[in-house]
């Protein structure tokens, strides 16, 4: 039989070099990921980096206890979630807990007793009438850069001189025009700010009383057209500064949003932000609360077969449906923007839809909702009217000293584990226990970086029992290396030689990994969706190590080991190598001895 050619590849083996590259480069990506970030350590969670958890048991009226269900656990949370976020707190974590409880982990750097004010509060849901609107970013004042227009040329200077000189003429005239309309100035939202105040200052006018306001403003306008400054002019402090806080309101920005809705009370004018059909932001000036959210009886969101559209329908109670036919039949006569009404859910516009009648008992909101946005207001609108309120059932200072020790001693433990771990691979494995080394380094660079990319990215916090999760990743990739070693071996014993045995390994050693790592990875789901609060930190790191392990596996022990056998150390079996036949107790043949000679079959003679 003819002996292979030199340097032909052996069937069934793979190549490791390629393996090797790709791992590296994957390390070298994520790495590099890490550091262009910024955060190239991981975001540690209220028990080591101390702070504030507070536990929120949900409660119902007796005879409503359908009202805590998960839809409205989830409103909540979304709702407490924006508030704690309103204190300038970017790190907070809202959960749910079982079926009633709500857990809030603030870390340190936060007032407790506001965090505390705002999350145990119940949403505070109105309807408000709008008296101007505009787009969400700052006005510019036109006093600080007028503009003049150029005339033409002296011609057309002398018709304008001209017309002012007519127009102030006819002044006098137009004073005792009683049908002189009025002289508010109009913006592409509707009347000039001062005006729109003004104008509403009545929050719930008759409809026999509606032709008053024309001629307050057409006298406004006779005072104006005669000489003597209108009241608009000169604004009272309190409507000057409203005013100046609505000019420079910028909804774009987080922190000006929630600075604006501090200190609001629902009899207030107020000063708010909201995102239209387009998500785009948009600010408001609002007037007294004229409903509120405990006036809604029920509301759903629900498709209109006839015209093909989903809208959001809304019942209110027997005092809620006079309070929401006052202010529609109010609104019903204005022009836009003030026809319209305001949802408004912890003082941010969630709706802005028209009135274009009297409503009553029963309204709905028709627009351009999907499905989706739909059932969002709709669940908005039912929970600002469930009777579902929360009271504290436990509320924890975690000192982030004690979280430090605590996580110092889990490393301490970790490390001790890891020394023994690596001193018993050297004494049991010698040479062979390099492959062991590197695949366990490799795990726990994998295991850093991606805890670190996860903290910005999903919100993955680093709690002690994900520390502990950690440290059991250990063994795991203990496991698989020395389950392929050990298979190794068996084929050394069996009487192979060292190349042939490690290929021949790899299949069977390859099924036991998989199969482990399998059982492991389903513990790691099952625990993560059946437990609650911390555990599922532990669960979450047991599942990611679990995978990583299958990752250094293929990607790391299996193409080192390859390459190693290749090295004469190995592959002549050297008693440090960790492969030497003779201390495996394989027994070599007897060299130099012929076979024994088989007995002749024909009888001997006498």
């Amino acid at each position: 039989m003819a002996a292979p050619k030199k340097g032909r590849r052996q069937s069934g083996q793979a190549r490791p070099g390629r393996a090797l590259a790709l791992i590296l480069i994957a390390m070298v990506a994520l790495t590099g990921g890490m550091f262009l970030s910024g955060h190239t350590t991981p975001r540690l969670g209220i028990d080591l980096a101390g702070g504030t958890s507070i536990t929120l048991q949900a409660k119902a009226e007796p005879g409503k206890e359908s009202a805590i269900n998960k839809t409205n656990m989830n409103t909540a949370v979304g709702i407490i979630d924006r508030r704690v976020n309103g204190l300038g707190v970017s790190e907070a974590e809202v959960k749910t807990q079982g079926d009633e409880n709500i857990i809030v982990n603030i870390p340190k750097g936060t007032d407790e007793a506001q965090a505390r004010e705002q999350v145990g509060t119940t949403a505070q849901l109105y309807f408000r009438p709008v008296v101007t609107l505009t787009q969400g970013v700052p006005i510019p004042d036109p006093s600080a850069s007028p503009s003049e227009t150029p005339k033409a040329d002296d011609k057309d200077a002398k018709a304008d001189d001209k017309d002012a000189k007519e127009d102030e003429k006819d002044g006098k005239d137009e004073a005792s025009d009683p049908s002189a309309s009025p002289s508010a100035t109009q913006t592409p939202q509707g009347r000039a700010v001062t005006d729109a105040l003004k104008a509403d200052d009545d929050p719930s006018p008759s409809a026999d009383e509606s032709d008053k306001p024309k001629d307050s403003e057409s006298d406004k306008s006779k005072d104006s057209e005669s000489g003597k400054p209108k009241d608009s002019e000169t604004p009272d402090p309190e409507t000057k500064a409203l005013q100046d806080k609505f000019a420079a309101l910028d909804c774009t920005k987080p922190d000006e949003r929630a600075k604006a809705a501090q200190g609001t009370k629902p009899t207030d004018t107020i000063v708010a932000c909201g995102k239209n059909s387009a998500d785009q932001w948009e600010k408001y000036i609002l007037g007294p609360a004229e409903v509120e959210g405990t006036d809604v009886k029920e509301a759903d969101g629900v498709l209109d077969s006839e015209r093909g559209i989903w809208k959001v329908t809304m019942d209110f109670t027997g005092k809620g449906s006079k309070k929401f036919a006052a202010i529609t039949s109010k609104l019903s006569q204005q022009q836009a923007p003030q026809n319209q009404f305001a949802i408004v859910l912890d003082n941010e516009v969630v709706s802005a839809p028209s009135v274009n009648t009297t409503l009553s008992k029963t309204a709905e909101i028709t627009g351009s909702f999907t499905q989706e946005s739909a059932q969002n207001l709709a669940n908005i609108l039912s929970y600002g009217a469930l009777p579902l309120s929360f009271e504290e059932a436990n509320v924890l200072t975690i000192s982030p000293s004690l979280g430090g020790e605590q996580l110092k001693a889990g490393l301490i433990a970790g490390v001790i584990g890891l020394i023994l771990v690596i001193a018993y691979l050297v004494f049991y494995y010698r040479a062979l226990a390099i492959v062991a080394i590197a695949s366990l380094a490799l795990m726990g660079g994998l295991t850093y970086v991606i805890m670190a990319l996860m903290g910005p990215a999903v919100g993955f916090a680093l709690s002690l029992p994900a520390v502990c999760g950690a440290i059991v990743a250990i063994g795991i990739t203990a496991d698989s290396f020395i389950v392929y070693f050990e298979r190794i071996r068996d084929e050394v014993r069996g009487g192979r030689s060292i190349r042939p045995a490690i290929e021949r390994a790899w299949p069977a050693a390859r099924r036991t990994i998989l199969v482990s790592d399998v059982v492991s990875f389903l513990a790691a789901v099952v625990l993560f969706f059946a437990a609650v609060g911390t555990v599922q930190g532990f669960a979450f790191v047991l599942g990611l190590t679990t995978l990583l392990d299958v990752v250094v596996v293929f990607g790391l022990t299996k193409p080192l080991t390859t390459l190693l056998a290749r090295r004469k150390f190995f592959y002549n079996g050297h008693p440090l190598s960790g492969l030497d036949p003779k201390r495996l107790g394989v027994t070599p043949p007897i060299r130099g001895r012929g076979r024994a000679a088989a007995p002749s079959a024909e009888p001997k003679e006498a």
